[in-house]
């Protein structure tokens, strides 16, 4: 048997974090066992989806780098075969027209209601003769589902679960308009689909034994369900907007790497062990659906900071470059002179280790490419306002005659100059700091004047010794 698994979102807006974990999942299970990961968009419901949502949800999914096979499937494209299937159970006896007006619906909502339970359809028109019903009366299309025993779910997660069959009311395939319903449009499309395996989260879980139900009235084998169980924040509550609850593009725009999102999402529910570094490669080898847990997982940003620090540490530095570059330049690969490109990779190793997100990394880098005359922050100003300014100007000479411009010479170059002015190194070090950086934080002074190159760095001190006897 070749497995075969599917995500099967709704295009009603944007590809948010848990879905991004189950089309994971599925995706993982596919590779590990050598099968298919096919895409649809279960876009029925015409009023709330988007052509918006439904490219949100596939440039979220290639940005994750959860590529699917063949076509993507439109659900509302294949309503004609949802209805077919659908009068093929009426013909069957498995089904039945039922002809209840929303009056009498709404009653039998308001008793349910009244008794403190959830609505059920009392199946008054599942024994009647059609003809009984007015002349050019609307009615539905019912599944005859079994009225005594019990539907029982082998679950791959959670277990055998089982629900008396008492507690299930005959769920409608097609309205009266003739429009086939969700639970039903996505049985037909998953054996259409031949999909061997439905791993969604299990607040589907109660749809799952309906579900059974029609496979069982279609003749059809069903496919082996795992609900996986859903994220919910740090504190335990459901996940929220507050928590994390975002689309995948959010986390783009935050600066997380998609091999950190992935990683972090495969912890999300899934262990190996110990083990929280998972590069996909092993998370492929490794995946498999006995090792997820039945517990809610809580999201925790840290823990995916700390991980997207590991994962950018792992990137090459010219990747990480352009990626910084992206976002500090609008249209970076057709405007960034190649020198200031360069630059950026070369600043990298210093810069990486200390940020946690491309945001912070960008931020980090942006002095690299500031325009002359820096801007200054305040505390800069200060420094260079205190005398720096003129230590600078007597200082430059010194670097200017340097024959070898190496982080290790101009350090020896500005300890030699300190020593011989009485000064400490800390005098120097800060306002050149300043100058250079137009902060205080910086990567190790030296380092930023290897990177910046003796033409820029002498540029940026001379601008500060032109500001000696301005206003």
């Amino acid at each position: 048997m070749t497995v075969i698994t599917r995500f099967a979102p709704s295009p009603t807006g944007f590809l948010h974090i848990g879905g991004a974990r189950t089309a994971l999942f599925n995706w993982l299970f596919s590779r590990h066992h050598g099968g298919k990961f096919l895409l649809r968009i279960e876009d029925t419901d015409r009023a709330r989806s988007t052509e918006e949502a439904v490219a949100a949800i596939l440039n979220g999914l290639h940005w994750l780098e959860l590529n699917w096979d063949d076509e993507v499937v439109y659900q509302f494209s294949r309503a004609a075969r949802h209805a077919e299937v659908a009068r093929a159970l009426l013909a069957k006896g498995r089904a039945y027209k039922c002809f209840a007006t929303p009056q009498e619906l709404d009653e039998m909502r308001q008793a349910a209601r009244a008794a403190g339970r959830s609505m059920r359809y009392d199946g008054r028109w599942r024994d009647r003769d059609p003809a009984e019903a007015p002349a050019g009366a609307p009615y539905v299309i019912r599944l005859k589902a079994p009225t005594v025993g019990a539907t029982t779910v082998d679950d791959l997660v959670q277990g055998a679960v089982t629900v008396d069959n008492t507690q299930l009311d005959d769920m409608v395939l097609l309205r009266s308009d003739g429009t086939p319903t969700y639970m039903h449009s996505v049985v037909v499309d998953d054996h259409d689909m031949a999909i061997t395996h439905v791993i969604r989260g299990d607040d589907h879980l109660t749809n799952a034994f309906r579900q059974q139900q029609l496979y069982e009235a279609c003749g059809w084998a069903p496919p082996r369900f795992a609900h996986i169980p859903l994220i919910h924040g740090p504190d335990g509550a459901k996940l929220s907007k507050r928590h994390g609850a975002l689309g995948v593009e959010a986390y783009r725009e935050m600066g997380y790497l998609p091999e950190a999102l992935r990683n972090y999402l495969l912890r999300l529910g899934w262990a190996h062990g110990d083990d929280e570094i998972i590069p996909t490669a092993q998370a492929i080898a490794w995946f498999d659906l006995d090792a997820v847990g039945r517990s809610p997982a809580r999201f925790d940003f840290a823990k995916l900071q700390s991980l997207n620090g590991h994962y950018m540490r792992e990137r090459p530095d010219a990747e990480l470059a352009r990626l910084v570059a992206a976002r500090l330049v609008p249209g970076a690969d057709a405007s960034l002179p190649e020198a200031a490109l360069d630059r950026l990779v070369r600043a990298m190793p210093g810069l990486k280790g200390r940020a946690k997100t491309l945001v912070e990394l960008a931020d980090s880098a942006r002095f690299y490419l500031a325009p002359r005359p820096l801007a200054l922050e305040p505390k800069a100003e200060a420094a260079l306002a205190a005398g720096g300014r003129g230590t600078l100007a007597r200082l430059a000479p010194a670097l200017a005659a340097l024959a070898d411009w190496q982080a290790p010479i101009l350090e020896q170059a500005v300890r030699g100059f300190a020593d011989a002015n009485g000064l400490k190194l800390g005098d120097i070090a800060q306002p050149l700091r300043a100058a250079l950086t137009g902060s205080l934080v910086s990567p190790p002074i030296f380092e930023v004047m290897a990177v910046l190159g003796r033409a820029e760095v002498l540029g940026r001190l001379a601008d500060q010794g032109a500001a000696i006897d301005s206003p």
